[in-house]
């Protein structure tokens, strides 16, 4: 039964809203991981139906043992959905069986009800908005080059082309992020050796755009802070960017989420990193092991309002009252505002990146806004960076209903879930006077192309048939 109650435990996590699926998922026993993700993933697709199974058959009044309603989920899931209950006999595994014959009854109800013939015709469907969204690949440069990696996918039978092709079998490369590679959704990786091997990582693009506009320079005496670490994605872009040089320090405060952090390092390779589990907020900016930290990376805890191909979609069945909503935005808001004033107190820092993968502006422009009347910000004159160090061919840019100073909006970077082919996400950027990339350094984070039709593979696609007819 330590299975079920584990799988219970994460719902429970997640109705509590305390990360993003993959993320949560991300904290499991490894040992274990596989199977439980794969009953959490299936019991949110039928979790609707089966909340009413459950209350129609009166399992929960019936049954005094079954005290947790999320237990009571994965139990009835695994009986009327899968090849029943994997378990020894015990008290409430009985407790399920004794209503088998209601509970199939009440399930063969919700079907008539909806006007479906299977079982599967009763699961939530995914977020269509994931459909056009590329399966993004980045090149771990720390280990290999994108060249060799191009090579080995092309002796594989992929080619250089749109992946949204009726082959599927094409990729490109990313015009705004080096050494990121763009493959039709459908396509997987998970048990490909590139991948278990950390040749490759799987990051979305908009994940990606924080550690190329923080751009920490790869130099041996480099200093750099990862101030939320885990799962590790950025991190080790960051080791990437700095060609494993210098010393970047991984900060993360949860014990399971560290353990994710540290597993994720050494399998990418990142030999300078420092992983730390310690809350960022914690450490003393003056403190001499971390204050010459030059260039901060912030990615706090935000809303995850802009995830769609993951699977978070499975959680939005679930209404929340608008109250309880702008509570929890301005509560995360807070936290957000404290990361990025406590990071302007390390005195040696030029450059601080802070990025949510929320759409909300109460956790996006507000909290830039607010950071920039804030006394840290002022006592360094800290401001934002200008367009031109901020990926300047990224044309969705910032709200500048939302700024004291609207021309702040093109300092900023916003993507959109639908139309910018990545999960929504936010970037900004603020830099202590004199600070700048040099153009050499702004051509290399661009690329060599700004083709509008390739900021959309989907709108590449649309504009050649459109120019067939």
């Amino acid at each position: 039964m330590n299975f079920y109650f584990e799988a219970a435990k994460t719902l429970d996590r997640l109705d509590a809203k305390e990360g993003s699926i993959k993320g949560i998922i991300a904290t499991l026993p490894e040992k274990d991981r596989k199977r439980t993700a794969a009953l959490v993933i299936e019991t949110l697709k039928f979790k609707p139906v089966l909340l009413e199974v459950i209350e129609k058959a009166k399992l929960m009044k019936e049954e005094r043992k079954l005290t947790s309603k999320t237990l009571a989920l994965v139990l009835v899931h695994d009986l009327l959905l899968a090849r029943g209950i994997q378990a020894g006999d015990g008290p409430i595994k009985q407790a399920v069986l004794r209503h088998k014959t209601r509970l199939h009854g009440e399930l063969q109800k919700q079907k008539i009800k909806r006007g479906v013939t299977s079982n599967e015709q009763l699961a939530q469907s995914g977020d269509e908005r994931a459909a056009s969204m590329p399966r993004y690949v980045r090149v771990n440069t720390v280990i290999g080059t994108t060249e060799d990696i191009i090579k080995v996918f092309v002796s594989r039978g992929y080619t250089l082309s749109d992946p949204f092709s009726s082959s599927k079998k094409g990729f490109l490369k990313d015009p705004h992020v080096p050494d990121l590679l763009l493959f039709h959704p459908s396509t997987t990786f998970q048990d490909d050796d590139l991948y278990i091997s950390g040749k490759i990582i799987l990051q979305d693009k908009a994940s990606c755009f924080p550690a190329v506009v923080l751009s920490p320079p790869a130099s041996d005496n480099s200093v750099v802070i990862d101030a939320t670490a885990a799962p590790g994605n950025k991190t080790s872009h960051l080791s990437a960017l700095m060609k494993n040089k210098g010393k970047l320090f991984a900060f993360e405060r949860d014990r399971k989420r560290f353990s994710t952090l540290k597993m994720m390092l050494s399998k990418a390779g990142c030999s300078n990193t420092v992983p730390i589990n310690a809350d960022f907020l914690t450490i003393d900016p003056h403190d001499t092991q971390y204050s010459s930290a030059t260039h901060i990376l912030l990615d706090p805890s935000c809303s995850g309002s802009g995830i769609v191909n993951r699977l978070d979609h499975l959680l939005e069945a679930e209404t929340e009252d608008e109250t309880d909503k702008d509570q929890r935005l301005d509560k995360l808001a807070a936290f957000q505002l404290m990361m990025i004033k406590h990071a302007m107190r390390f005195p040696n820092v030029k450059k601080i990146v802070y990025s949510t993968c929320s759409i909300h502006a109460t956790e996006n422009e507000r909290v830039v806004r607010n950071a920039l009347n804030s006394e840290e910000a002022r006592a360094v004159t800290f401001r934002l960076a200008s367009r031109n160090e901020v990926l300047p061919t990224w044309q969705r840019r910032g709200y500048p209903d939302e700024l004291e100073s609207p021309d702040d909006a093109s300092s900023l970077i916003r993507c959109l879930p639908g139309e910018d082919a990545t999960n929504g996400f936010f970037v900004s950027c603020f830099v202590k006077p004199g600070n700048s990339l040099t153009s050499k350094r702004k051509m290399d984070i661009e690329g060599e192309t700004s083709d509008p039709l390739l900021h959309n593979p989907r709108k590449k696609k649309r504009a050649k048939s459109k120019s067939n007819k």
